[in-house]
């Protein structure tokens, strides 16, 4: 989707078409959640602190998040999805993967079936997506980028290389600012230079990461469109009006431990086995400490006890301040084996 939370937002309310939108709370404690396109002329983006985006541009007008809504829109556009295919495989609201292999409409070709479906997201949502179509993920995720907002790319099997090989490594999955640098130490700057690169020195390089670069540089990706995706955390965390020491957080904790329990308790297949501590750091560093104990947490209490004592392995200053707390439960088993494993080595012995 094209800006979503913002273009949700300027749908519906006339007066904020056309003009430049951020869907945050207004103050110093704030970030970017969508930027309509308006905005983005400034060089405002999401995650972006949101009195970063006013310095930016002064005139932008400020909606707090209404998620509520943004969910149900989302699962108007799952639903035009599932006409078409059952294999979707969500990212997030705005965005996901779909394998059209086989459809249910019988449409002659996948860009036929993404035509179909931007064209039916803009009749019954008045809104507009953009749509990437080639031989795997990796690829369409990059070319549903391409021509934003309200477009479509579509790479062919036998136009792979034209369009893969001249792209900067940046636009590759996984390549951040800090593997962008390492890989120009080595002269490589271009996905081609990469796919010319010898696969054994990027493994010496950086091991098993090295092989991946390798694959994504052939334009290989082999993972599927996976419908269901498991759950790897529950979490819940807060910004704070103001910046707080490690000592001042144990209400924020136990506060968190018990949303993130609540949702938690939604889980039926699946047990949580591991704690998860994230702290932001008032210079907006992230630092996470997780802990798996040899018994599972049983309740919220427990929760908020092992993530309270996670905050010992903070080695940092005693009067370093924090910005945002979150808890979370991760370290997912199916329940079943779990609970065999358990009795297993609960009986006493014969």
């Amino acid at each position: 989707m094209d800006a979503f939370y913002a273009s949700v937002e300027q749908r519906d309310d006339p007066a904020l078409r056309g003009k430049p939108v951020a869907v945050a709370w207004r103050g110093a404690r704030s970030v970017v959640c969508a930027a309509s396109y308006e905005a983005r002329v400034f060089g405002v983006r999401s995650a972006m602190p949101a009195i970063s985006a006013e310095r930016l541009c002064p005139q932008l007008l400020f909606v707090p998040p209404d998620f509520v809504r943004y969910k149900a829109v989302s699962r108007q556009i799952r639903e035009i999805f599932a006409r078409h295919t059952e294999l979707i495989e969500p990212l997030s609201l705005d965005e996901a993967y779909l394998d059209v292999t086989v459809t249910h409409t019988g449409l002659p070709s996948a860009t036929a079936t993404a035509e179909a479906i931007r064209a039916a997201i803009r009749e019954e949502t008045s809104l507009t997506a953009s749509a990437g179509v080639a031989p795997n993920k990796f690829l369409a995720k990059i070319a549903s980028d391409w021509n934003k907002p309200d477009g479509l790319c579509v790479i062919r099997p036998q136009q792979v290389d034209a369009f893969l090989l001249p792209l900067p490594v940046g636009r590759l999955p996984g390549v951040g600012k800090v593997m962008e640098a390492k890989l120009a130490e080595l002269g490589i700057s271009k996905v081609g230079e990469l796919r010319s690169h010898p696969l054994a020195a990027l493994e010496m390089r950086f091991g098993r990461w090295g092989r991946r670069l390798h694959e994504l540089a052939q334009g290989i990706d082999e993972h599927p469109v996976q419908p269901e995706r498991p759950t790897v955390q529950i979490s819940a965390e807060d910004t704070f009006e103001h910046d707080l020491r490690l000592d001042e957080l144990e209400a924020h904790i136990r506060r968190l431990a018990d949303k993130a329990w609540a949702g938690y308790l939604k889980e039926q297949a699946r047990v949580a086995r591991t704690v998860v501590l994230k702290l932001k750091t008032a210079d907006f560093r992230t630092l996470t400490r997780s802990l798996t104990p040899p018994q599972r947490p049983r309740s919220a209490q427990e929760l908020a006890e092992i993530a309270c004592a996670l905050r010992e392995r903070v080695e940092r200053p005693a009067d370093s301040r924090y910005r945002l707390v979150g808890v979370g439960l991760g370290g997912f088993v199916d329940r079943d084996s779990y609970q065999a494993q358990t009795d297993l080595f609960d009986k006493p012995p014969a």
